[in-house]
This record gives C-alpha cells, sequence and structure tokens, in this order.
C-alpha cells in the first residue's frame, strides 16, 4: 500500500492473481503463443521478455473465483516490455473478452501498460479498436466491466479499453494518465506536472471512482460484482410496507426552514440506514467534488439499483451543483441503461451554481441532457425528493416512473428568496411566496406530481427506514411492470402534470 515514501504499488501480474483469486480456483484460458517476430532486434526483445518474467505475453487471461464470485480476469504483465499491446497481446484480450461475453461472466480488467507496442507499429495501434469493440459487445449484453488501473497505466490502453469500466479503481499512488511522462518531458522539453497523473487526483476529479490496495481488491471487486451480477435477489415474502403515518400539515416556509436544518441527512446516510447493501463510487466527499454528488449501488430489498443524489452534508459550504456533476450524473444514467438497472437518483439542493464558470461549462446543455436522458430511459426509476428541491439542478433528476417525497421536501424553480426577489425585488417575501407558489411535498402531492409522502416524525433521519421499504415497493412493482407499460405511464404522467385531460 502506498504510504507517500513507498511508492505506488508494483505488483507482478502472477502474484497479483494469487492475491486476488481464491486457492485453487484460478483457470487459465491462454493458448501458448511460442513464434517470434521476423525482425531479430524484436525476436531477441520478446525472448528477454520471456525470460524475465516466465510468460509468452504481456497479457495473461482466465477465469476465478474472487471472494467465491466467478469472473473472467485479464491482466497485464508490466515486465512484459512495458506491458505494451502488440497484435498477440491484443487477439488474446479480444478473445478473453468474447469468451467471457458468451459465458456471461463479469469481466474484471487489470491493466498495466504504456500502451501500443511500438515495434509492431500502426497495427498494434489498431488492436485498441478491437479490444474496444469487444468490451462494447461485452456491455451490450448488460454484462458488469470493471478496471482496475495498476502502476503505471498510460497511453492507447488507458485511452481505450482502460477507461470503458462500468467502474473504474485504481491502486494507491497508481500513474495514470494518456500521455507517459518520459515522453511528454521529451517531446516538450519539460515535465509534465507532477500529481496530474495520480490515481487519487484523477479519483478527485471523477474519472476514477475508487482508489484501492491490492489487500482490498478482492473484497471490493466481489461486492461490486454481486450487486451488478444479481440485479434481484431471491428475499423471503413481499417488501414490508410502512406503516401509515399522518403527514403533518405544516406551512410551506415551515417545510423550507426543515429542509435546511443542519442535522437532515444526507444521501450517503440515506444509503446507510436505508439500503440494504451499498457500494458508494464516484464523487462526494473528495476534495473536488465540491457540491456533494455521489453516484452508488445499492440494494433495497430484493433490487439493485444505480443511485445518483446530491447530498448536502459532503458539499463544500457555498458549493452548489455544476456542469461535472450533471456529467456525472448523466453516467449514474448510463451505467443503469447500460446494465438494465433501475435508477434511483435523489434530490437535495439549494440550486445550480450560478456562476461564470458554470456558464462557460455548460450547465444548461447538462441541464437539458439530464431531463432528455431520464425521460428516456428504459429502465424503471425512481426519484426521492429528499430535501430541497430549487431550480434546474433539481429538475435534471426529478423525472422519474415514481416520485417519493419527504414531508419536509419541497420543489420550485427557484429557493423562495429568488422568487421573492423576482416578484417583488426583496428576500422579505419569501415566506409567501412559498405558500403562493405550492413547493410543499404536500402540494405536490395533491396535485399529482409526486406519488408518495413519506411522515417525518421522531430525531432526524427517522425516516429512512420508511424510506427504504418504500423505494424496496416501489422497485418490486416497476419490475413487474412492461416496459411498453412503463413508458405509457410516463406519457400519461406528463400529460397530467402539464394540464392535460
Amino acid at each position: 500500500m502506498s504510504n507517500g515514501t513507498e511508492g505506488p504499488e508494483k505488483v507482478p501480474a502472477t502474484e497479483l492473481l494469487a492475491k486476488l483469486a481464491d486457492e485453487g480456483s484460478w483457470q487459465p484460458w491462454d493458448t501458448q503463443i511460442t513464434a517470434l517476430p521476423d525482425d531479430p532486434d524484436y525476436a531477441a526483445d520478446i525472448v528477454g521478455a520471456r525470460r524475465k518474467t516466465g510468460l509468452d505475453e504481456s497479457i495473461i487471461c482466465g477465469e476465478a473465483t474472487v471472494h467465491g464470485v466467478r469472473v473472467a480476469v485479464v491482466v497485464s504483465e508490466f515486465g512484459f516490455l512495458g506491458g505494451s499491446i502488440g497484435r498477440d497481446a491484443g487477439r488474446r484480450v479480444v478473445a478473453a473478452i468474447r469468451r467471457a461475453t458468451d459465458e456471461g461472466l463479469p469481466l474484471l480488467a487489470l491493466p498495466a501498460s504504456g500502451g501500443t507496442r511500438m515495434q509492431e507499429g500502426t497495427a498494434a495501434f489498431l488492436q485498441m479498436v478491437n479490444i474496444t469493440a469487444a468490451v462494447v459487445a461485452h456491455k451490450a449484453a448488460k454484462l458488469p466491466y470493471l478496471v482496475y488501473l495498476r502502476h503505471p497505466t498510460t497511453g492507447g490502453v488507458f485511452a481505450s479499453w482502460g477507461s470503458l469500466g462500468h467502474v473504474s479503481m485504481a491502486g494507491p499512488g497508481a500513474l495514470v494518465g494518456f500521455l507517459g511522462p518520459r515522453v511528454f518531458e521529451g517531446l516538450y522539453g519539460a515535465p509534465f506536472p507532477s500529481g496530474v497523473q495520480v490515481s487519487e487526483n484523477l479519483r478527485s476529479h471523477g474519472l476514477i471512482d475508487l482508489v484501492v490496495p491490492v489487500a482490498e481488491l478482492g473484497a471490493t471487486v466481489a461486492k461490486i460484482v454481486r450487486i451488478l451480477a444479481e440485479p434481484v435477489r431471491a428475499v423471503d415474502g413481499e417488501p414490508t410496507r410502512p406503516s401509515a403515518a399522518v403527514v403533518a400539515e405544516s406551512s410551506a416556509w415551515d417545510v423550507v426552514e426543515a429542509s435546511r436544518r443542519p442535522d437532515r441527512p444526507g444521501v450517503a446516510q440515506m444509503l446507510r440506514v436505508s439500503a440494504d447493501e451499498v457500494a458508494e463510487l464516484a464523487g462526494g466527499g473528495e476534495p473536488d467534488a465540491r457540491s456533494g454528488v455521489v453516484l452508488a449501488l445499492a440494494r433495497f430489498g430484493a433490487h439493485a439499483a444505480v443511485v445518483v443524489g446530491q447530498d448536502r452534508n459532503r458539499q463544500v459550504p457555498g458549493a452548489l451543483v455544476g456542469p461535472a456533476d450533471l456529467r456525472l450524473a448523466r453516467r449514474g444514467m448510463r451505467m443503469a441503461q447500460s446494465l438494465g438497472l433501475p435508477l434511483v437518483t435523489v434530490i437535495d439542493t439549494p440550486g445550480a451554481d450560478l456562476s461564470a464558470d458554470a456558464e462557460e461549462g455548460g450547465l444548461a446543455n447538462e441541464i437539458a441532457h439530464c431531463i432528455a436522458e431520464l425521460t428516456d430511459l428504459s429502465v424503471p426509476s425512481v426519484s426521492v425528493l429528499l430535501g430541497q428541491g430549487a431550480g434546474g439542478a433539481a429538475l435534471a433528476l426529478f423525472p422519474a416512473d415514481r416520485v417519493i417525497a419527504m414531508a419536509n421536501s419541497w420543489l420550485s424553480p427557484l429557493p423562495p428568496e429568488g422568487a421573492s426577489l423576482i416578484v417583488h425585488r426583496d428576500v422579505n417575501h419569501a415566506p409567501d411566496m412559498a405558500e403562493r407558489q405550492g413547493i410543499r411535498a404536500t402540494d405536490l402531492y395533491a396535485s399529482g406530481i409526486v406519488d408518495v409522502v413519506i411522515a417525518e416524525t421522531g430525531a432526524a433521519g427517522g425516516f429512512l427506514p420508511d424510506l427504504g421499504a418504500q423505494l424496496a415497493i416501489e422497485l418490486a412493482d416497476l419490475a413487474a411492470t412492461d416496459g411498453s407499460e412503463r413508458a405509457h405511464r410516463r406519457r400519461e404522467r406528463r400529460h397530467r402534470i402539464g394540464g392535460g385531460d
């Protein structure tokens, strides 16, 4: 494990497999490669690499059980010519991916590579296209594809199959980037800025989901694969419905103030209490994930789901949802669609980032595309109005098959203070605007915008078990509904909310 002085982990492929696979479970898939290239210098390089590593190529493929979960594995050996991908290595990767697809296996890729093998030129370079096509077909079969980026992973490998995982992980302190620093310095005469091509930095920018030491990799992989590969788990009986509770009628302003209480739970706490199983992925809690947007996998009752939400307790004070956060949300939507899993969105935001940077970063464009992707999903979707629901940042996560709202939640075009400024040119009329606009969960329920309102009683967050039970019910009901019927109901819902008959 990296500790800042020892440097990143450098684990050879065979040793990594020994650490990862359950004892006696590794089954190699590779056919021995003995041929040598015609170029004598290159042939000598191959012979030397084989002698050094004891392997015939830079790639090892096979299957194993990892903490009892069966997975297909593709692993690079950096000691074999820098883990570079030539034609033989590329064909081996493609064959393994296709076999994993044919056998319906989750696939775990563990690259450590400098990219294309320069001795083979363009023909090797184009292997990245073939490998990518095989990954796309694997994902089209709704089979999980996980990537663990090892030190170092650069070049065409990172820019193709190394960046396509449903879930992307990396080793602590691993060098991960497109252009290797030595090549950059040679081309441009200056060193590449330090700290950029490091796994932790990429994690903080949402480009890698998790930084995981090798010692924890097996357990992490097994946890994620169990959720992804078992979308519906057998459970005893039907989901338990929350006990009926009367939702107390509060003024709209009381609801707004309750939604802003500092002790109100956020998405992370909701997942810990409401879900039966959780694997948190990108965003939320990282130094540069300022808005607190979280992407996670979770199980509610029998059904696994992709969860996207904005966590009020993880955001940097004053930070708001911006374009990068909405791109992360869209990634969650695409993940749900790709894996055939339902999507749960969680809304608790005072609004979107209204800065010049957000405008130039395409904030409006990202809001529009979130709405478009949500309305076009073929998988079931549930939206949870957890607290504040202001403006485009809320709207971007709102369209869904079913909507659950906490009693002290609300939805409006702007925070009440903003509405007051527009209408009255001051913020003093915010309570009146909140009342007039009908923003409360109970108002939304009465108008058919919200399907279920969950009462809030007792301590802060006391409603979270009821929320988990309700999510289990909604996901089970939606799973039992034909896709065309869900699409029809979505259209009817939009028509009804829009004022149709």
